[in-house]
């Protein structure tokens, strides 16, 4: 990534947020990327460089030189047939689908068309049967008259650049693209399996018993506790920990009727 990019948004002054219209993306800062002028090292060094389409898009978020819950780079793109318009969409473990037509961007002042944007989603594996992620991105392109070509004849390039707009819907996923939750569960499972030894105390059962009636409550339904569907992963978690729970319980009742019979 380039270091003077890097010093530039680093320079940001506190409390800078970067929540641009399509009008100002393509007027600003595509068109400016597409068409240099002397003054574009000020307009768009906040966005990166990057080809999207050799990264999954949680790799993304890490090559943005600025970004909270949306990320934006200039990409270039690839035809998906040498002689044809497509672009290629496939990236690193899946591909990117898109979900309706293409859009005009209309200026905000008179009726002039600026650009064109698409929404695409994330599909991980391969066409057609990849399954769909809550990865999501809108692509921005100038219009094809805006410029003419000078690739020479049976060139793979398609764009120079276009202005992807990546985000996800829900939480963003930790490294390793575990989302925060299915990640908790993973922790959850490597402690039960390390430290199974170490049973439950009475003490703690009588807790337990509690929060089970509270669990009953909430799977049943009531006006406070809607039904809501567990993920698999955490349910399978869950009853890892009843089992072991159990078993510490039937030790404890062990236990008690040898000291009783001792007695």
């Amino acid at each position: 990534m380039d270091g003077n990019n890097r010093s530039n948004v680093a320079n940001l002054p506190p409390g800078f947020r970067f929540h641009p219209t399509d009008e100002e993306l393509i007027i600003h800062y595509l068109n400016q990327k597409v068409f240099p002028s002397s003054n574009q090292h000020l307009m768009f060094s906040i966005i990166a460089d990057v080809n999207i389409y050799k990264f999954n898009p949680w790799e993304l978020p890490d090559k943005a030189l600025f970004g909270e819950n949306e990320w934006f780079f200039f990409s270039p793109r690839e035809r998906k047939y040498p002689n044809g318009t497509r672009p290629n969409r496939a990236a690193a473990s899946g591909y990117w689908k898109a979900t309706g037509t293409d859009k005009p961007i209309i200026a905000s002042v008179g009726s002039q068309c600026l650009g064109m944007k698409k929404a695409l989603v994330f599909y991980k594996g391969r066409p057609p049967k990849g399954v769909k992620t809550d990865w999501m991105m809108i692509e921005y392109r100038l219009l094809d008259d805006c410029f003419v070509s000078q690739r020479p004849k049976g060139s793979m390039q398609l764009d120079d650049w276009v202005l992807c707009r990546v985000s996800h819907k829900g939480k963003v996923p930790l490294a390793g693209g575990y989302l925060q939750g299915q990640e908790m569960a993973i922790q959850i499972t490597i402690g039960i399996n390390e430290y199974d030894h170490q049973l439950p105390t009475m003490d703690q059962m009588v807790g337990l018993e509690s929060e089970e009636l509270d669990e009953k409550v909430f799977q049943e339904g009531s006006p406070e506790y809607p039904p809501t569907p567990i993920d698999t992963s955490v349910r399978e978690v869950l009853k890892s920990i009843e089992r072991v729970l159990s078993v510490g319980a039937l030790d404890e009742l062990v236990m008690a009727s040898s000291s009783d019979d001792a007695v």
